[in-house]
């Protein structure tokens, strides 16, 4: 009878360490043998902003993403100050751009993305992920230079426990 408990009490550990239970956004690093897997688990928020400042205009483009149920992101908008270089002019097909107190808005219709590869450059510009309440430099938190496919998955406690949470201290 012991052995029964023993081997009932194992198997369920095993399950609850492995099965996917927490949606996160995360940041797996790119172009290495051994990926290093960055987290933020989403807690029933699910809109995100990516905070950057564009290193030719040098001011800040935010970037605003939803989390479909499906775990697939909605690019919601993007606001910036200066068109030209790497900025849209003009609205394309599914897109609508306006233009208020000195900052464009290009909002999307329905343009849904699996996920994306962001590259942190190695220069002192800002790039943050605010969530809630929350802005998070990725500059501390991640390595410069490096490239990070951002998704959004479900997490089991041994990916975690593997991974980093970016709104831990590094």
């Amino acid at each position: 009878m012991k052995k029964w408990l023993v081997i009932i009490f194992v198997l369920i550990s095993v399950i609850i360490c492995f099965i996917p239970y927490e949606r996160s956004i995360t940041f797996t690093q790119t172009r290495t043998e051994q990926p290093v897997m960055y987290y933020l688990p989403l807690n029933d928020a699910f809109d995100f902003q990516i905070v950057f400042t564009h290193s030719i205009h040098l001011t800040d483009v935010i970037e605003s993403y939803r989390v479909l149920t499906n775990n697939e992101l909605q690019l919601l908008s993007m606001q910036y100050e200066d068109v030209a270089i790497g900025m849209p002019s003009s609205a394309e097909e599914g897109q609508t751009l306006t233009y208020e107190k000195g900052r464009y808005t290009l909002r999307y219709d329905d343009a849904k993305l699996k996920d994306f590869t962001l590259h942190v450059g190695d220069v002192d510009y800002k790039l943050n992920l605010q969530h809630k309440d929350e802005v998070i430099a990725l500059k501390e938190k991640l390595t410069r230079g490096k490239s990070y496919v951002l998704k959004i998955k479900k997490l089991s406690f041994y990916q975690k426990m593997k991974g980093v949470e970016l709104n831990e201290s590094k």
